[in-house]
């Protein structure tokens, strides 16, 4: 892994970021001006990013079975990060009652609207094909595994199963079936997602910095110290625990970078969005997300650096 490129992606993504809460800051960023953000990013952006990295890459049986391994290891990473984080929460009184908030902000990483253009930076076509599916892993252990924790009354309905169902896993579906059938994929095509694909990384951190200076300016108030646990555990804990994990297994380079990477992303985006809709504490995945993206800024580079350096040479 090149660290020098790490810094410069981070440095690239950090200024974005830097912008869009500037331009927050002169222009109104409400509820209709969010919504816009995200569907352009989700619908459009992201989608585009996913289906110009599966025709850049030459998808046979054995990168199929590739893409299989990488959902399967997110899940588990993800599963993992569920469990470090429920058990850390636990074993506090203070904690208990958040248990579940704890475990989801622990677990869960901002691998689509970060992780996904920063793998394509880092690593091209292949690493962002790598990182969507690493993030369609995250989608569906969240919208299953995430949600039931989430419910009052913890119950699988057929409307918790169609949330799994978003453009993003649609455009991996098709991308893939498409290159294993071989059809033949016109170039007009293909140069308006190469395009599209580019906007990616500067609406998802426009949208983040915007989303910053929103809440940097709102009357919402929760202590730090309960944020901190989550924040350490997803920044910190959670990407040692997998890296020692994968020194027992025989992984491919490029494989087990997009893992790390993916691993040590800030806390989920949309957390607060979720938690709300399931009568938890949305002020603590408000300010988790923010803490934790702004500290990813900082820590990222540092402890994929003290990675490549110490553990996996």
């Amino acid at each position: 892994m090149d660290i020098g490129v790490v810094f410069q992606s981070i440095a690239m993504i950090t200024i974005l970021i830097v912008i869009g809460a500037v331009a927050a800051r002169f222009y109104v960023f409400n509820d209709e001006t969010k919504n816009m953000y995200i569907t352009l990013i989700t619908n459009v952006a992201m989608p585009s990013i996913i289906l110009s990295s599966i025709f850049t890459v030459e998808i046979d049986r054995n990168m199929f079975k590739t893409l299989i391994l990488i959902f399967v290891f997110s899940v588990l990473i993800n599963l993992i990060g569920l469990l470090i984080g429920y058990v850390t929460a636990s074993l506090s009184p203070k904690y208990s009652e958040k248990r579940i908030e704890v475990a989801i902000l622990s677990a869960f990483g901002n691998t689509g609207f970060i992780g996904i253009p920063l793998c394509a930076v880092l690593f091209g076509a292949e690493g962002a094909l790598y990182a969507a599916v690493f993030d369609a892993g995250v989608d569906f252990t969240i919208w299953t595994v995430g949600v039931y924790l989430m419910q009052n009354e913890r119950k699988i309905s057929w409307a918790l199963l169609k949330n799994m169902i978003n453009i993003p896993l649609i455009a991996i579906v098709l991308g893939i079936v498409v290159a294993l059938t071989g059809v033949r994929i016109p170039s007009l095509f293909m140069n308006v997602t190469t395009s599209l694909a580019a906007f990616a990384i500067p609406l998802a951190m426009f949208y983040i910095g915007a989303t910053f200076y929103n809440f940097q300016s709102s009357k919402v108030r929760v202590g730090y110290f309960v944020a901190a646990v989550p924040v350490l555990i997803k920044l910190i804990v959670l990407p040692l625990t997998i890296v020692v994990a994968i020194k027992f297994v025989r992984l491919d380079g490029l494989l087990m970078n997009v893992l790390i990477v993916q691993s040590t992303m800030p806390a989920l985006t949309l957390s607060s969005v979720l938690f709300a809709k399931y009568s938890r504490d949305y002020k603590l995945g408000a300010l988790v997300t923010i803490i934790s993206t702004i500290a990813a800024l900082f820590i990222i580079p540092v402890m994929l650096y003290c990675i490549d350096e110490y553990f996996l040479n």
